[in-house]
C-alpha cells in the first residue's frame, strides 16, 4: 500500500452505462492492488451496488442526494476522511450520481483533512447515445459533467445513427476544449490505453507511505466543525444544477407483467427507474430510462439482494404524483418522496 490514492471519477446522466463501465474497470485491476469504490445514488436506496462485481472489494455507499451538493456533502467529506485514516487504497473510484455537478470535486479531494493523499487523474463522462441530445437540451448537470471530464465515451452507438454521434461529438466540443471521445457499446473501452493502474503503482514505490497516526486524527467534532465552516464558504457549488425528486414503490405482487404494465404507464418526466424484481423465485432487474426499458435475468439470486422488489423512480418534482398513476393497477405500496434539496432546506430552517 502506498501513501498516495488514484483517484478516478464515473459521471454520465441517468442510465448511460456507468456501473457497467465501473465492472470493466474492476475485471482489469490488478488484484495485488487495494481498490475502493464509492457509489453515489440520487434515491432513497442504493440499487447498483448490488451490481458491483467482486466480494473482496472496499465499497462506500451514499444514497440519498448528489455528494457534491450539500445536501449530502457532509457524508461524502466524512467517507472520505475515513478513507484516508483506516483503508488507504491504492485507487478510488467515485461513481456518482447521474444528476452531480462535480464542478468541486478537485477541491474538495486537496482539503487539508486528507494529507495531500487523493491524486486526482481522469473523469469519464459516459454519454448514452440514444438519449443525450434530449437530456443536454433539458439538465443543467449535463453541461456541467461535460465541462469538467477528461474523457467521454459515448455509449450505446448500435442505437443510433452517424449523424447522431456527431452531433453529440460536436456539442462535447462546444463545451470542452479538448475532449478525447471513444465510441462503444455496453461501455467497452480499451483500458490498456489508460496506465494509470500499472503506471502508479510504479511510481509510488519510492513514496514514502502516509501513516495516519491516532495523534493526528481528528475528533468527531473537529471533524464536524471542519465540515460546517467549509460549507460556509461562499463559492462552494451548494445546490444541484437540477430540482429532482425520486421515490421509492414497494412491489407486492408476483406477476411480472404487473412490471410491464407499469412501465408502458409512466410519464416522459420520469427519467430513470430501476429495482430488482421477483416472479416465483425468478430474480430480474428493472431498468426504465427516459421512456425505454427492459425486464432482464440479472444473474443474482434473492438472497443477494438487499432492496428485493423495490424500484426507485427518479424526475422531475411535479412527476411524483405521476408514478403514482402508472403503479395504481398493480400492488405497490409507497415510501416517502425523497426531494433533496427541499429536506436541506427544511433542516436549514428549523436549526437541524
Amino acid at each position: 500500500m502506498n501513501g498516495i490514492t488514484t483517484v478516478l471519477l464515473i459521471t454520465g446522466f441517468l442510465g448511460s452505462g456507468k456501473t457497467t463501465f465501473l465492472n470493466r474497470i474492476i475485471d482489469n485491476f490488478p488484484k495485488d492492488l487495494k481498490l475502493t469504490i464509492l457509489m453515489n445514488e440520487f434515491g432513497e436506496i442504493g440499487i447498483d451496488g448490488t451490481l458491483v462485481k467482486g466480494d473482496d472489494i472496499d465499497m462506500m455507499e451514499i444514497s440519498r442526494g448528489s455528494i457534491f451538493c450539500v445536501c449530502v456533502k457532509t457524508d461524502f467529506i466524512k467517507g472520505l476522511y475515513e478513507l484516508n485514516a483506516k483503508i488507504q487504497p491504492d485507487l478510488l473510484i467515485i461513481e456518482s450520481t447521474g444528476v452531480a455537478n462535480p464542478s468541486d470535486l478537485k477541491r474538495d479531494l486537496k482539503l487539508p483533512i486528507f494529507n495531500d493523499r487523493f491524486d486526482f487523474t481522469d473523469q469519464f463522462c459516459i454519454i448514452d447515445a440514444a438519449h443525450f441530445l434530449e437530456a443536454f437540451e433539458t439538465f443543467a448537470s449535463v453541461e456541467k459533467q461535460l465541462s469538467t471530464s477528461t474523457v467521454f465515451i459515448i455509449n450505446k452507438t448500435d442505437l443510433v445513427s452517424r449523424d447522431v454521434i456527431e452531433k453529440i461529438k460536436q456539442i462535447v466540443r462546444d463545451n470542452h476544449p479538448d475532449p478525447r471521445f471513444f465510441e462503444t457499446t455496453f461501455s467497452d473501452i480499451p483500458l490498456d490505453s489508460f496506465p494509470f493502474i500499472e503506471t502508479k503503482s510504479v511510481e509510488r514505490q519510492d513514496i514514502e507511505q502516509t501513516l495516519f497516526s491516532a495523534s493526528s486524527a481528528l475528533s468527531s467534532k473537529e471533524l464536524d466543525e471542519f465540515i460546517s465552516g467549509m460549507l460556509d464558504q461562499p463559492d462552494l457549488e451548494s445546490t444541484p444544477p437540477d430540482q429532482m425528486a425520486s421515490v421509492a414503490y414497494k412491489w407486492n405482487g408476483d406477476d411480472f407483467d404487473e412490471i410491464r404494465s407499469m412501465a408502458d404507464r409512466l410519464p416522459s418526466s420520469i427519467i430513470r427507474a430501476k429495482g430488482f424484481v421477483q416472479e416465483k423465485g425468478e430474480v430480474n432487474l428493472f431498468s426504465y430510462v427516459m421512456g425505454d426499458w427492459t425486464l432482464e435475468d440479472c444473474g443474482k439470486k434473492s438472497a443477494q439482494i438487499e432492496h428485493m422488489n423495490m424500484v426507485v423512480f427518479i424526475g422531475e418534482v411535479d412527476s411524483m404524483d405521476k408514478v403514482k398513476e402508472a403503479v395504481a393497477e398493480g400492488d405497490w405500496s409507497a415510501r416517502e418522496v425523497l426531494q433533496p434539496m427541499l429536506q436541506m432546506n427544511i433542516d436549514s430552517l428549523s436549526g437541524q
